[in-house]
């Protein structure tokens, strides 16, 4: 009887969680300031953020293993410290679905932190509050329907990679494995059973992350049937 081997799936899914952690915290620094800071060199950082968008997800993954490979500064300092590299661990994985959902959740953040009326903050500052306190009680509860959509949409995106995580993650079972590179394991091996499964798991939480996502997205307010 065919047995489906759960770990790709269990690890696929924490490393999205983790990711997506780590990518909301940083994407709404990043959201904010692009939204309501002008510096020099903010148009270059906005580009680079949505760089991951754009490149061949093997280029995005060969730069990343310059980065954080064995070879270069950062990955030497993290093994001296660690005493492991980073390179084909999970930690590995989590970056790569890190950076690979990161412009996304920054894009719809940004998107939303510019929409908020400033007529809300301003007044809010005129009673005293400081950028902190308009930051946490107008501008993140007012916004808070589109971060979650975002964090939503991020899970999905960090969920199905695959090119970024096999460069700097490996595919090593029952270790680095994740869904996705699983599925490619299985369908160079002739297991089309177990590629099949494994699809139809990522396919459904697909469709319910695509339905939640409308569902919060204030867009769509008052057009549900």
């Amino acid at each position: 009887m065919f047995q489906i081997d759960w770990f790709p799936i269990r690890l696929s899914f924490e490393v999205s969680f983790l990711a997506t952690a780590v990518a909301l915290v940083v994407g709404i620094a990043l959201a904010w300031s692009l939204a309501r800071l002008s510096f020099p060199g903010r148009d270059w950082l906005d580009s680079i953020i949505t760089l991951p968008l754009i490149l061949p997800p093997t280029v995005l993954g060969y730069y990343l293993l310059v980065v954080i490979g064995r070879q270069s500064r950062f990955g030497a300092i993290f093994e001296s410290i660690f005493g492991f590299p980073l390179v084909f661990t999970k930690g590995a994985a989590v970056v790569a679905a890190t950076i690979h959902a990161l412009p996304l959740m920054v894009k719809s953040i940004r998107a939303a932190f510019e929409e908020v009326d400033d007529r809300l903050e301003n007044a809010a500052r005129t009673l005293g509050a400081s950028e902190f306190r308009v930051f946490w009680t107008i501008t993140i509860p007012l916004t808070r329907r589109s971060i979650q959509a975002a964090a939503i949409l991020a899970f999905s995106r960090a969920l199905g990679d695959f090119g970024v995580t096999i460069m700097v993650a490996g595919n090593i079972p029952g270790k680095t494995q994740t869904a996705s590179v699983a599925i490619y394991d299985a369908v160079l091996a002739g297991n089309e059973t177990y590629a099949a499964w494994l699809a139809a798991i990522i396919s459904i939480v697909s469709i319910v992350v695509i339905y939640v996502t409308n569902r919060l997205n204030p867009s769509s307010k008052g057009k549900q049937s």
